[in-house]
């Protein structure tokens, strides 16, 4: 029996999950290791093999494919950590990624952040501007060679690069994605001075109009591209020698995965793999439990994680904000901050207390892993407020130090905020609610949807132990912790369920209806182009997808929208019915008659999404019926636990969770202590078992 895996390598841990496609999954979880992560996905993929019952090289061997997703990418640019950049662009045109368009003042902001003008300011320049430099050409709007690229200028351009240290270059011409020579000559000559050198080229990056959003897209990609390369590299090679029987597949953000070989060049579409895979997995569960509407969301070491699932169907994007940074890359929509598990909290120097970004990861990870980390974070007030258990982590495998946690807390929060080490602790635990409940409000509230439609999903290590807190902040009625055998590895679950997706497009600015030949004929490329990708992948797939669509707006406005477009041979009747819909979907969006068809209607881009389907759809299998509702079998401990900073602690029933069956209900306040994770009840809330052993946390009336 053939295996597919998914792995899912987070800033603290790593998951794992693998399905037999006859309905057996097996799970299992490891600490990751950032100073070579590889060798995180080989310990858990040893702890997966032990927990199957087979030797590694074994399961390797029958493994189909491996699934990949990754927040390293993520937090990496969330963080700032990355390699210093190189940017290669048209002379006189440097400052575009400085003056940013206008947009580095707003992109990201919530609606009361930008009603504050005086508070606004350009943040998180991308590179600095020594390392940005010029070279002599110039392309006219159709492509045409108006200036021939000056070969000299770029290798003093190059060496001015490569002298400061520089090892990835990103290069982003103007006009580039109507024609690539002279991007493609230009990483000829950066190879010729420097084999070893990374070249992100913007026509194959974004191929897309917008000077200062493709430029900010190739550099974010040049600047992970590198440690993604040499990553994969390192990983291929070693299941390789393990005896991986498939390839290597590496989720993306749109929602499907591509060969890890072909990752490297378009890195910047990994970021956000992981919650692209919480988000498959949620389509998947999903269709299961009867759910059409889901926030998904996914709280790791260190990052907070958001995605929508809209009548069934991801919300998707062709362009997704970092750091107040557009990346322009077909996407399913993704929100982030700094505010998992291992974040750490601190006091700024308005003496208020802030939680992240920044994480203390697996090394040294939060203070009470006892690894020499000093800092106190999500995780250490958790255990001071009797939320994680001082018995530790993965079963009793991962030690905390209870001592170490409050220590942390004390120096650097309660007494510089004159707290009790409780009290610090419970405004900890608030902030992050604060900060999350936020983003909920964000990616949903500010985006038209009412919370009240939907049910939302809670997964990762470190979500469970807040999700109905944060719920609760937005006014969500349901929440579903999918546990079973995913429990905190559902992100890897979800890569397990996903297919091969690939993306092509191009954009080509005219005004509607733009003639059915031309749309045809670019269509056509973009389709032949995908074809060729699909070859590459090294897998067969059950059937070949193709979808088209196209990016509209009214002449003169910014605000764009994407409509499908028919299969096959195009007609002009078709070419009116996507501009029909465009202001259909126009008038959904932003209210009805608010659209003005006197104005015209633009074609901007063109894009094709290519889904190359493979041969497993795991399900979760079911979990056997209780026959009572009371989980008294099941109590494992009573602890003081404080969940309410005005109640304060209270003496808590602790549920195992491995003895919970189908249909028992827990009354809240409670914790259900899974071997991956910690599961919170708050006072007044119900959480009721079912059949897939997922827990259901509803508002008791």
């Amino acid at each position: 029996m053939a295996y597919v895996i998914g792995v899912d390598v987070g800033g603290t841990f790593t998951d794992a999950v693998l399905d037999d496609a006859a309905g057996t999954i097996v799970a299992a979880k490891a600490p990751s290791t950032p100073a070579d992560y590889s060798q995180g996905v080989m310990d858990v993929l040893a702890v997966l093999a032990e927990n199957l019952g087979e030797p590694l090289e074994r399961m390797l061997a029958k493994t189909h494919h491996i699934a990949h997703g990754t927040t390293s990418s993520l937090n990496a640019l969330v963080m700032g950590n990355v390699p210093p950049v190189g940017f290669i662009t048209t002379r006189g045109h440097r400052d575009s990624i400085y003056i940013m368009n206008v947009e580095g003042r707003y992109l990201g902001s919530a609606p009361h952040q930008l009603q504050n003008v005086m508070g606004q300011d350009k943040r998180h320049v991308l590179i600095p501007k020594r390392h940005a430099v010029e070279v002599t050409e110039r392309l006219d709007r159709d492509g045409t060679v108006v200036v021939a690229l000056d070969e000299e200028s770029v290798r003093s351009a190059v060496h001015s690069l490569l002298d400061q240290g520089i090892r990835s270059i990103a290069v982003s011409l103007l006009w580039s994605f109507k024609n690539a020579i002279h991007e493609q000559r230009i990483r000829e000559i950066v190879g010729e001075l420097d084999p070893e050198a990374f070249v992100a080229l913007s026509s194959e990056v974004s191929p897309r109009i917008r000077e200062y959003a493709r430029n900010a897209t190739t550099i974010m990609s040049a600047q992970i591209g590198p440690g993604l390369r040499d990553y994969l590299g390192r990983l291929e090679s070693r299941l390789n020698d393990g005896g991986l029987g498939g390839p290597l597949l590496v989720m993306q953000s749109n929602g499907g995965a591509i060969a890890a070989s072909e990752a490297p060049s378009t890195a910047i579409s990994t970021v956000g793999s992981v919650l692209t895979g919480g988000v498959v997995g949620a389509v998947s569960l999903g269709e299961q439990l009867g759910h059409r509407n889901i926030i998904s969301t996914d709280v790791g070491g260190t990052t907070f994680l958001v995605g929508l699932v809209v009548d069934g169907e991801p919300v998707r994007s062709s362009t997704t904000i970092i750091n107040h940074h557009p990346i322009n890359v077909p996407t399913l929509e993704v929100h982030a901050i700094g505010s998992g598990g291992g974040a750490i909290a601190w006091i700024d120097h308005g003496g208020n207390l802030q939680v992240g970004p920044r994480s203390a990861q697996s090394v040294p990870g939060p203070a009470c892993y006892g690894a020499g980390g000093t800092e106190p974070t999500n995780t250490d007030a958790n255990l001071v407020l009797g939320i994680l258990p001082e018995s530790g982590l993965l079963g009793g495998r991962k030690a905390l130090d209870v001592e170490a946690a409050r220590d942390a807390i004390r120096t650097r929060v309660a007494e510089p905020l004159g707290l009790s080490v409780e009290d610090a602790a419970a405004a900890i635990y608030a902030v992050q609610n604060a900060q999350t409940g936020d983003l909920l409000r964000k990616t949903v509230v500010e985006t038209g949807h009412d919370p009240r439609n939907f049910v939302l999903y809670a997964f990762g290590g470190a979500g469970p132990a807040s999700c109905a807190a944060y719920a609760a902040e937005v006014g969500v009625r349901e929440v579903v912790v999918p546990l079973g055998p995913v429990a905190s590895g559902f992100s890897a679950f979800g890569l397990a369920a996903s297919d091969v997706v690939l993306a092509q497009e191009l954009s080509d600015p005219g005004q509607m209806p733009v003639p059915a030949a031309t749309a045809q004929g670019h269509f056509e490329e973009l389709e032949r182009r995908l074809g060729e990708a699909l070859g590459r992948q090294g897998l067969t797939f059950e059937r070949v997808e193709y979808a088209r669509t196209i990016d509209l707006r009214y002449t003169a406005q910014l605000a764009e929208v994407t409509v499908g477009v028919p299969a096959g041979a195009l007609t002009g009747a078709d070419m009116v019915a996507v501009m029909d819909e465009f202001e259909r979907k126009y008038a959904g969006l932003y209210g009805e008659g608010t659209g003005f068809s006197g104005a015209g209607i633009q074609s901007i881009t063109l894009r094709v999404q290519a889904t190359g389907a493979l041969p497993f759809n795991p399900q979760l299998p079911k979990l056997g019926d209780a026959g009572t509702p009371d989980p008294a079998e099941a109590l494992a401990a009573v602890r003081r636990v404080c969940l309410d900073t005005v109640v304060g602690y209270v003496e808590t029933p602790v549920y195992d969770y491995r003895l919970l069956r189908h249909g028992h209900v827990i009354h809240g306040p409670a914790v259900i202590e899974v071997p991956t994770t910690t599961v919170v009840v708050p006072p007044h809330m119900t959480g009721t078992v079912d059949h897939l052993g997922n827990l259901s946390i509803i508002t008791r009336n």
